[in-house]
Parts: structure tokens; sequence; C-alpha cells
């Protein structure tokens, strides 16, 4: 087991999330999504996925 955080790998998988209140967060792709959450981008490297929550979540 790694004690590595798996929102912090630069070379993992993620996803994109928002919720119904327009709210987004970055997601490791092997981590079930949770409930209330929806997928917004799909299975990307951690940068595309954070360039679309900075692309479509300007405000906070």
């Amino acid at each position: 087991m790694s004690d590595t955080n798996p929102f912090d790998d630069p070379e993992g998988r993620f996803l994109a999330l928002a919720n119904d209140e327009g709210r987004h967060s970055l997601w490791p792709s092997d981590i079930e999504v949770p409930a209330g959450w929806r997928v917004v981008h799909p299975e990307a490297t951690r940068e595309a996925c954070l360039t679309h929550i900075r692309t479509h979540f300007t405000t906070i």
C-alpha cells in the first residue's frame, strides 16, 4: 500500500466531477464517484481534468 495521496499523483488518471450546486472536483478515476456527483470530463490526465475545471468552474 502506498502512502501517496492519489489526488496528487502527477501520473494518475482522473475524472472531473460536478455536483448540482455547480461545484467541480478533481477525482481519481479508480475511486468510486461519490453520491451527488457526476462525471463532466472523462478519464484523462490530471492536467487535462484541472484545465476542464478551471474553464468551467469560474465562480467560487
